[in-house]
């Protein structure tokens, strides 16, 4: 699988730079599977001279989203596909530059359209977009607008394939011997728990994709560090289990690291949370909310893997529930907080909001994060249209999960219950499901103690 991208930029630095649009095309080698495409506020000024190059002005970008807030849906799109673009070097240091800011280290396989077409297509006067689509007849639309030129590189890629699949389809490069590509063609495009066996039929990999073909095929490209590489050479035999729900997906996924113990799974046996999120109640009786180092022996109301994304999602709940700037740590002021003087905070920070008003805003900001002794059974999709997910937690506690028929009939919460395969409890599966529940939607949360 592909994801064809193109970006287009206020400058070339992706250091001192910002992406001002973005178009992304998935293609899975005979055809286009899913676009995305979408202008980006920069928030910086977008010089003239670039302007005069795109067409993409400050006027267009001043309301669109920033980057941050369609950065889940890039890692999602990209998940599995290797990166195209014509110099998808230009694209592709932007993208994890952008990441970085973030504090998120984003890699994906690449290949550039330039490289292959001068090996494929040699003697051409020139191998830029413009040049290249009107040599071989390819139409551009929006010619330096990333929806257009992404879909014009899309269409050079197709051509490419056409003209020797065999050189273009680095997905395939890492097969090994002991491996049938039947058994790859074969998997399912979508979310479960996937398992890697070597040649004695010993388990050495779980892992877990919304897409189980495109994540393996990921894994049999991929060359980036020497453990991977050892893994892919020793893949024999691949087996899997589909779960609809990628929460689902995670908790199996945990239960079968810790249950198997696979060889590579080394990464996933470690904690992959550093910071957790902490209230208690000030001297005045108003809770604060602070961001700490987890601390051993403590269950945060939910946990993050790295700062960057912890204080992101303190400022959305702070913009969401009106929660004091001071009272949350993201303000250091001896006196009241800048939303308090633009009247966006009530005013806990100079007491004039009483501790009762504003920690009802407070437990209602958190309390899809915090399980304590609630009961609750989470709704979400199954392994296909006849069917849905259900997870189970019971006075904070983690039962396990199940699958339950949608075939019309009336299933009572106690009919559920019939459904529910036990899985053990830990501090793990706890913060995977606060963890998914604060970035996710799932089709629905029944509370069992009203």
């Amino acid at each position: 699988m592909y994801a064809v991208i193109d970006v287009e930029t206020t400058g070339l630095s992706p250091r001192a730079e910002k992406i001002t649009e973005i178009a992304i095309y998935t293609h899975n080698g005979e055809r286009i599977i899913e676009e995305f495409s979408t202008l980006i506020n920069p928030e910086k000024k977008i010089p003239f001279h670039i302007t005069r190059l795109t067409g993409i002005n400050n006027q267009m970008v001043k309301d669109a989203p920033k980057f941050y807030e369609i950065a889940k849906k890039i890692i999602e799109i990209t998940e599995g596909k290797i990166l195209v673009g014509h110099n998808v070097s230009f694209d592709y240091n932007f993208i994890k530059s952008e990441f970085k800011s973030l504090g998120y280290d984003f890699n994906s396989k690449t290949l550039c359209t330039v490289k292959l077409a001068r090996k494929l297509i040699p003697g051409k006067k020139s191998y830029g977009l413009g040049n290249l689509c009107k040599e071989l007849n390819i139409q551009i639309l929006d010619r330096h607008r990333a929806s257009g030129d992404a879909l014009a590189t899309t269409k050079v890629l197709e051509l490419l394939l056409s003209v020797d699949q065999a050189a273009a389809d680095k997905s395939l490069k890492g097969f090994n011997s002991n491996l049938s590509k039947s058994i790859v063609q074969q998997l399912p495009e979508k979310a479960g728990v996937y398992y890697f066996y070597n040649s004695k039929q010993t388990l050495i990999y779980v892992g877990k994709s919304k897409n189980i073909k495109s994540r393996v095929l990921s894994h049999l490209s991929n060359n980036l560090t020497r453990k991977a590489v050892e893994m892919r050479d020793v893949i024999a035999d691949v087996d899997y289990k589909i779960t609809g729900s990628e929460l689902v997906a995670l908790l199996l996924e945990s239960h079968e690291i810790k249950t198997h113990n696979p060889l590579f799974n080394s990464a996933q046996r470690r904690t992959l949370y550093n910071y957790g999120l902490y209230k208690f109640k000030d001297d005045h009786g108003y809770i604060q909310l602070n961001i700490l180092k987890l601390i051993d022996g403590t269950v945060p109301i939910t946990s993050y893997t790295t700062m960057n994304e912890a204080k992101q999602h303190l400022y959305d709940l702070v913009e969401e529930y009106q929660l004091c700037q001071k009272l949350c740590g993201l303000n250091e002021s001896d006196r009241a907080c800048f939303h308090y003087q633009i009247h966006r905070c009530k005013g806990a920070c100079v007491q004039e909001e009483t501790p009762i008003d504003y920690n009802l805003r407070v437990n209602n900001a958190i309390k899809n994060y915090q399980f304590k002794n609630n009961s609750i059974l989470i709704i979400d999709r199954g392994r296909n249209d006849n069917e849905k997910s259900v997870i189970k937690i019971e006075k904070g506690n983690y039962l396990g999960f199940g699958f339950f028929p949608v075939n019309g009939d009336k299933i009572t919460v106690e009919d559920l219950n019939n459904y529910i395969k036990k899985y053990n409890d830990n501090k793990d599966v706890q913060q995977i499901i606060k963890s998914y529940l604060r970035r996710n939607n799932v089709e629905a949360i029944i509370n069992l103690d009203s």
